[in-house]
């Protein structure tokens, strides 16, 4: 996987010039008799006091569902960045939902469209603003500012903005993350962003081991301890300890290959015990893992030999052919797609490869590397993903797609479908996979009634 990790050329997205156009903006509904609850921060006379007072500038909680997607079509790049600002600003907030909501909105943001001089200039101030959240907020705030430090760094990109970033924040995220006392769900989030971060930015390979020695202390808290125990039951902390592998998996894969050697010697014997986690999503967590450690193992040594090979190509059989009964359909559906997949990279060497259609353009996963690292920044970007495999060159140097591809606008618009077309389009599936229903149900009421 290349990374390159100067990044030292200016990057598209959007401009900070849209300074002075809030104010006009507000001048302008004013003077046209429009009531707007809009009042412009400058970063000059911005502070808290003010800032609790004015938490109606703009509802936070409607721009962190809907995201940037209505000023695209609507609206311009000045108002994007203007509603930013205020949404910088209303980290602030005395209120925690209003800071939690403003969090979103700024990440939501910049998971759906690129704004790398926007961000840039006020990178200081989102750290500062993440920090605060994660040192002095609760579950969800902490969960919203380690969601918005992922996506702050994959905007960024590897170079020294982001290392400042994992310098500032590393710390705290790994305090969370080793904190007994913490919220579950905010110390999982905090282990993803961590990895993500470490991922992009970590420039130090002692730093590097530090963090993935700081993973394993906590996924091998579910290893399997006693030798006549042949299920490994989950607790509230499985969902943390699976967080915790998968972000070890990705930092893994840029370990130099000594380090991987070592790494694969502590624990191939040891992680097949995850196997038998009555947890669904560990068991697909620990699979996948296993499925990279051999391909891993193989890059180095083409005649890489297991020794336990026959006892986990049965148990990775019987997972591919799961059919217990105690077990939800999905969960077990699931599970053997994931485990026939397995299967075949441990016992056959191969991968079945995946197309990902974004614009124009085609990628194809066609190893388990590239499937984890797409799987873990598609978790961070959601709906984003295909965006930024468009026009993010970080993730485009990483999956090895080239330079961005220049769209002229007329081809654009007719890529681009609007939402009323979308909601039309979902609505005739949906009723063309009723109807196919109905008429299978039909059948099957025939033939019971024929015998």
């Amino acid at each position: 996987m290349p990374k390159n990790k100067k990044r030292n050329t200016p990057h598209r997205g959007g401009s900070a010039g849209g300074g002075g156009s809030g104010a006009a903006a507000a001048t302008a509904a004013t003077a046209g008799g429009q009531h707007r609850n809009v009042q412009p921060f400058s970063d000059e006379d911005a502070s808290i006091e003010t800032m609790s007072h004015c938490s109606g500038y703009s509802d936070p909680s409607s721009f962190a569902e809907d995201g940037p997607e209505v000023l695209d079509e609507e609206g311009t790049q000045e108002d994007l960045e203007y509603k930013l600002k205020g949404l910088i600003d209303l980290t602030l907030d005395k209120s925690a939902k209003t800071r939690q909501a403003a969090l979103e909105g700024i990440k939501n943001a910049l998971a759906s469209k690129m704004l790398y001089e926007f961000i840039l200039e006020r990178r200081m101030t989102l750290t500062d603003s993440i920090e605060r959240c994660l040192k002095k907020g609760k579950s969800d705030e902490q969960r919203a500012a380690a969601a918005l430090a992922s996506v702050l760094c994959i905007q960024l990109g590897p170079g020294i903005e982001s290392e400042e970033i994992l310098k500032t924040l590393g710390p705290i995220l790994k305090k969370i993350i080793c904190d007994g006392s913490a919220s579950i769900q905010a110390r999982q989030t905090c282990a993803t962003c961590f990895g993500v971060c470490c991922f992009i930015a970590t420039d130090d390979i002692t730093e590097l081991y530090s963090t993935l020695e700081c993973f394993e202390n906590v996924f091998t808290k579910s290893y399997l301890k006693e030798k006549d125990t042949t299920v490994i039951c989950s607790t509230p902390n499985t969902v943390l300890h699976i967080s915790s592998l998968l972000a070890w998996t990705l930092l893994l894969t840029i370990c130099p290959i000594n380090e991987v050697k070592k790494k694969l010697e502590m624990h191939f014997h040891k992680l097949p015990s995850l196997l038998s986690c009555d947890d669904v999503n560990m068991r697909i967590a620990a699979g996948e893992s296993l499925a990279l450690l051999f391909e891993l193992a193989r890059g180095i040594e083409s005649d890489f030999f297991y020794e336990d090979m026959e006892s986990l190509t049965q148990m990775l059989r019987a997972l591919a052919t799961d059919g217990n009964k105690h077990r939800a359909k999905v969960d077990k559906r699931k599970q053997r797609s994931v485990f026939r997949d397995v299967l075949r990279a441990v016992e056959e060497r191969d991968f079945p490869t995946e197309t990902i259609k974004f614009g124009p353009e085609r990628m194809y996963i066609d190893c388990w590397v590239k499937k984890h690292t797409y799987d873990t920044f598609k978790e961070v970007l959601g709906s984003g993903m295909q965006y930024h495999l468009q026009s993010n060159e970080f993730l485009r140097n990483v999956f090895e797609l080239g330079p961005p591809v220049m769209l002229d606008a007329a081809t654009l618009k007719t890529m681009k479908i609007s939402r009323f077309e979308r909601h039309l389009y979902n609505s005739a599936a949906f009723k063309a996979r009723t109807k196919a229903r109905s008429k299978c149900r039909d059948k099957r009421a025939d033939v019971g009634e024929f015998f």
